[in-house]
This record gives structure tokens, sequence and C-alpha cells, in this order.
């Protein structure tokens, strides 16, 4: 587990260009916290990391958007999903295929339908209103592989560990 304290916006998106330097295609990463925490924040970053040009917006509503970057990113949001059979509904399976990345806000709501193998990222306010503390939890061996390259990462760009 890493922790680092995001003094802004720009913070988050240097924890999500981190993230996006060693993703693999096929991975999983949830995104968990408040609302208003960082969730599609952190998105924006990871997008404009892999080389997405359109803006990225929050799924809310439609539960699912796609981009297109070096890696196609899926990026989810199951805030709205009552029941784990509502789950199917999103083919996730499928998403998990082929050469992209699927983050998924809200995504500890449906963990028992997601793989063992995934990166979770959790997001809280802190004392200043545009602080941050981003947790990096790894599950799964892939994950615990790669964190010690994340939390080099992480120290480059300054974000400082908790």
């Amino acid at each position: 587990m890493i922790k680092v304290t995001a003094a802004s916006l720009s913070g988050t998106h240097q924890a999500a260009e981190s993230v996006a330097e060693i993703v693999q295609s096929g991975d999983v990463i949830l995104l968990v916290g408040d609302l208003g925490a960082g969730k599609t924040a952190f998105t924006q970053g990871f997008g404009r990391a892999l080389g997405v040009s359109e803006p990225i917006t929050s799924p809310t509503f439609t539960l699912a958007r796609e981009y297109k970057g070096t890696l196609q990113i899926h990026h989810l949001d199951v805030y709205r999903i009552d029941q784990i059979e509502e789950v199917r509904d999103l083919a996730l399976p499928e998403l998990f295929e082929g050469n992209s990345v699927t983050l998924i806000e809200w995504g500890d709501q449906i963990i028992s339908a997601l793989p063992k193998d995934h990166l979770e990222i959790s997001f809280e306010y802190c004392e200043i209103d545009t602080a941050r503390l981003i947790t990096f939890t790894a599950n799964g061996r892939s994950w615990n592989k790669r964190l010690l390259a994340l939390k080099q990462s992480l120290n480059i760009k300054g974000l400082m560990q908790c």
C-alpha cells in the first residue's frame, strides 16, 4: 500500500500519470471515494498520459464511456447500480479483453464481480479543500510486482508519501 498527498488537481493528475506509466493491457483499476473526491479527475490525468485528446467526463448517467489512446480506456461509473445482477449488463469480461484498461468509479461496490488482480485507488478529502490523500492498494500478483515502480514514479513526481 502506498499513500500520497496530492496538494491540488495537478497533483492528482501527476499521480494518474504514474499509474499510466506502469499500466498494462487488461488491467482493472478501481477508483473509490466520496462524491467529488477526485475519481474522474484522476481518470482525466490518466487518459491524457495515455494520449487521449478528447475531454474525459464522468460516466455517471451513461454508466460507461470509451476513449482511444495508446490503450483503449473503458471508464465506468457503477454508483447507480443497486444490485450485483445489474453488473452483467455491463459485459465486464469483454471489457477486460483486448488492448485496453478499465477504470471503475465506485468499483468497491461490485468487487465480487471483478478480477482478483486489480489496483484499488482511494481518494479522501484533506483539511485543505484542494488536497487529497490518495491510497494505492495492489491486489494480485501482477499489481504487487509493479508497486515498487509505482512508488518510485510517485516519488520522482514529488508527491509526498504519507
